[in-house]
């Protein structure tokens, strides 16, 4: 898995997908700053993240709080032509943000705006991986509901991030890893 994530880091720069004036920071494993109260997860964060993730090429892949679009381009590169990567966003220039950034680079990566009261994309389900890069309060039933037999979901719960599997059968499982982080709420 580190060398899909090495390949995929050096195939997707962050710097692509920051605010000109936060490119020169792209580097420093930091979150920064791209508006609308949003951020750009540090390299470290997203690294571990998509490790717990365990995506594979062909995966379909949900991306909750997609941001500049930098994590739906890292899960794309990972998933390739095979795979379907949807990030969806609250916030609407932030959705537009993220198709500029990828524009043409790769089609099965698409951005949606999310619906208020609806957490996700439902129209898409079930997704093999779901990653949210927004912290609730607790593991959301409705992300649950929309993973497939076999999938994976990595969730940031308040400052725990917590890893939630559903087998074959449909039986969930959820453990948290014990490392602590900082995250946006999840709205």
């Amino acid at each position: 898995m580190d060398r899909a994530l090495d390949d995929a880091f050096a195939a997707v720069p962050r710097a692509d997908f920051l605010p000109h004036d936060q490119r020169a920071y792209a580097h420093q494993d930091r979150p920064l700053a791209i508006g609308f109260g949003a951020t750009n997860s540090q390299p470290w964060t997203v690294r571990y993240m998509l490790r717990l993730l365990d995506a594979r090429p062909g995966d379909r892949v949900l991306d909750v709080g997609s941001g500049s679009g930098w994590t739906s381009g890292l899960l794309g590169w990972i998933a390739g032509e095979a795979g379907e990567v949807v990030g969806v966003d609250i916030v609407p220039e932030l959705v537009t943000m993220a198709r500029e950034h990828l524009a043409g680079r790769f089609g099965w990566v698409r951005f949606e705006l999310a619906r208020r009261g609806e957490l996700g994309w439902p129209d898409g389900a079930p997704w093999d991986r779901i990653l949210v890069s927004a912290a609730g309060s607790a593991v959301p039933q409705a992300l649950v509901d929309q993973l497939a037999p076999g999938g994976r979901m990595v969730v940031p719960v308040e400052h725990d991030m917590w890893v939630v599997d559903k087998d074959a059968a449909g039986v969930v499982t959820r453990r948290t890893t014990g490392d602590r982080f900082s995250f946006v709420p999840l709205r």
